[in-house]
């Protein structure tokens, strides 16, 4: 196993980890090992995109068509026919 100092740590992020840990019932070494563990797992797998997402949450209810990705396109009003 690998040792990681960290130095120059804020004593307010300090206090916020201790107060985290106790919450947790965990040392604030297990709370920062769990903290770094969950960080670099969750960013080691790829973002799936908005779209994918929506057509995998409604597929169970017939929706068969891709979903367009608008990132980056301007928003539009809603015509609510009004």
């Amino acid at each position: 196993m690998g040792q990681l100092v960290i130095h120059n740590l804020d004593e307010d992020v300090t206090a916020k980890l201790q107060q985290r840990a106790q919450k947790h019932g965990r040392t604030t070494e297990e709370e920062a090992r769990a903290i770094l563990h969950h960080a670099v797992t969750m960013q080691a797998t790829p973002a799936e995109q908005l779209g994918s997402k929506l057509h995998a949450r409604f597929a169970s209810i017939g929706l068969d068509d891709d979903i367009a990705e608008l990132r980056g396109q301007p928003a539009h009003p809603a015509d609510l026919g009004g």
